[in-house]
């Protein structure tokens, strides 16, 4: 069989069991099996495959057919450019989550003095239409940490990092990762309660090149967080640790926020496959943003920010949770499909 009559065969299969963009879907199996970019496989349409090939190919398809995710299928995802491990025990990054890490990395360059204090036209978060429309909103960011055109070079061991931010939920660790990436002055810390995720997520910084500037601790919520502080007599290297509660630039979360109700109505690669820990976000999946809304600010300098996605339709509601709990919302963002998706906040001074 011919690599256009497995495509051919393959992509009907598919699309009899509901698998969107079988066409596409198939070619990334196939260009998988035979380790070869995608767009080769139609130079070599006539190529005959081998039984060996045959038989990786059709079981791939045949777990494709089950509503596997591709991604668990070849294990890896690509998010903002870097190459991410993937499983059972992780969310597979979506790609509305690009434009919050985006905005991450932004606003700790800035914090870090990589970019200018105040640069024109330069808001927190500035990545996306700004819905909200409020003198607020055109607040310019700024750190005390900022050196107004300066370069700072990356944050190694022994040095106070210029800028810190906590991931809270990390999962694969996509965020972390793709901010320690393009922040090399700063420093991270992943949390997350999977201790299967975090397995994860280290192979991922591992194989990106900035596990030595992400700290990864294991648990739920920030209570963790104090008492890891209280449990370490004094700073070590990364800057990070100490007795007293770590204030962050930046806390930044892709936080759970699907309906328990709603999740049997999820596509099956989402409901069968995702860990339900990483989508319940309660019963009206706004739990953990009542939780962080309440105990955040705690953990963020009087300067600093919290960005966190959001579901449809639960821009307004929280907005106003936080807003309750005194923060300052300065932006809700629309991601690259025209939908409120990230919330920027800062505590009301």
């Amino acid at each position: 069989m011919t690599v256009l009559e497995v495509i051919q065969k393959s992509s009907d299969f598919l699309a009899k069991k509901g698998v969107d963009s079988a066409r596409l879907q198939t070619e990334l199996l196939l260009a998988h099996v035979l380790k070869l970019p995608r767009m080769k496989l139609y130079l070599n349409f006539e190529r005959k495959l081998s039984d060996t090939e045959l038989d990786s190919i059709r079981e791939l398809v045949k777990r494709r057919g089950q509503r596997e995710p591709l991604q668990h299928i070849t294990g890896s995802t690509s998010f903002c450019g870097f190459e991410m491990a993937v499983n059972r025990h992780v969310l597979v990054p979506r790609p509305e989550t690009e434009l919050l890490a985006e905005m991450g990395w932004e606003f700790l360059n800035v914090a870090a003095g990589i970019l200018p204090a105040v640069e024109p036209g330069f808001q927190p978060g500035g990545k996306g239409t700004n819905i909200l429309e409020t003198t607020e909103n055109s607040k310019l960011v700024t750190s005390k940490h900022a050196n107004p055109g300066g370069r700072m070079p990356p944050s190694t061991a022994g040095e106070t990092p210029a800028a810190t931010a906590l991931d809270f939920g990390t999962g694969s660790g996509c965020i972390a990762i793709a901010i320690a990436a393009k922040c090399p002055a700063a420093r991270i810390m992943a949390l997350d309660v999977s201790a299967e995720a975090l397995a994860i997520a280290k192979q991922n910084a591992e194989r990106n090149g900035v596990a030595e500037r992400v700290e990864f601790l294991h648990g739920d919520g920030f209570g963790v967080l104090t008492r890891w502080s209280e449990a370490t007599d004094e700073p070590n290297a990364d800057g990070l640790r100490g007795r007293s509660p770590h204030l962050f630039d930046l806390i930044i979360s892709n936080p759970p926020y699907i309906p328990g109700a709603e999740i049997a109505t999820l596509q099956p690669e989402v409901r069968d496959f995702d860990p339900r820990g990483a989508l319940d976000g309660g019963a009206d999946g706004l739990d953990f943003y009542r939780m962080l809304a309440a105990q955040a600010g705690n953990f963020v300098k009087p300067d600093g920010r919290v960005m966190l996605e959001f579901g449809d339709g639960q821009a307004d509601e929280i907005k106003r949770i936080f807003e309750s709990q005194k923060w300052v919302v300065e932006a809700v963002r629309e991601d690259y499909t025209r939908r409120p998706r990230i919330l920027v906040a800062r505590r009301n001074s």
